[in-house]
């Protein structure tokens, strides 16, 4: 725990730097605070919360082969690249083991099934997410009507300073072209492609919200992710707060995640 502290501490201070670095990155890149913001205008189907949260019951899940159509309908929707070379992995959302999911948890009893299933992680959309306090540009916000927090690829200058603020990994950067690592026969035209350069991450479906449509993978989940109104007291993951333990990703830091796991 003092471990994640230190390294949350050092993140902090990385993320400091890049806001005292804002004059002279508006200096040198000026057309990136001037490009469009990407953002979805909600229809009148709209779904709309507050808080936007999101509730993974890890019990449905025994083997990573389990989570596969979870990651492989987020990727295809949002035209995430596949590379080979995992040195330009692009994630939204991927599979890993108990102890890099929750490094924070210590506990040598922990049972032998919730240690052994395999993990979903995505963006945990923070309440207090430093990522967007650490951006520049103002290309890493958080959306104030429902808590969700957005990518602005226009606005991205590619400094990183995100990366090195969010202390769960939940953020990509394009080292190479993404385009490369697409079959265009699979593209979904609806959701825009990204350009190298830039930083990119899960958005909690913004786009699918925008015309009352649930995250991708929620739907594909059979119910075993659940997604509603985190400040709605009637809402379906409020009412599975309150009827299972559940644990959140480092959340000793103070960052508020909005992803929650029954385990």
């Amino acid at each position: 725990m003092k471990s994640s502290r230190r390294r949350f501490i050092k993140l902090a201070g990385i993320a400091a730097l890049g806001l005292g670095a804002q004059p002279a990155i508006k200096a040198i890149a000026p057309a990136a605070q001037t490009g469009p913001q990407v953002e979805f205008s909600p229809g009148p189907n709209a779904l709309t919360a507050k808080q936007w949260a999101m509730v993974i019951d890890t019990r449905r899940f025994n083997k990573p082969e389990d989570l596969e159509p979870m990651i492989e309908v987020c990727h295809k929707t949002h035209n995430v690249p596949h590379f080979s070379d995992k040195r330009h992995v692009i994630k939204w959302i991927w599979e890993t083991h108990f102890h890099n999911a929750f490094p924070d948890i210590p506990n040598r009893f922990i049972s032998e099934a919730a240690e052994s299933r395999p993990y979903l992680v995505l963006c945990n959309h923070c309440e207090n997410p430093p990522c967007v306090r650490a951006c520049p540009t103002k290309a890493t916000f958080k959306r104030e009507n429902d808590g969700i927090v957005m990518m602005d690829m226009h606005r991205c200058i590619g400094c990183r300073f995100c990366m090195a603020a969010c202390p769960y990994g939940s953020r990509s950067f394009n080292f190479v072209d993404p385009r490369t690592g697409l079959n265009e026969k699979e593209m979904n035209p609806k959701y825009p492609t990204r350009m190298m350069g830039v930083v990119e991450k899960c958005n909690f479906c913004a786009e699918r919200l925008a015309v009352g449509q649930k995250p991708a993978c929620v739907e594909v989940s059979n119910g075993a992710i659940a997604f509603g109104d985190l400040s709605d007291p009637n809402s379906e993951v409020r009412h599975l707060l309150r009827e299972n333990f559940t644990i959140r990703r480092k959340q000793n830091l103070g960052t508020e995640p909005c992803v929650y796991y029954i385990v």
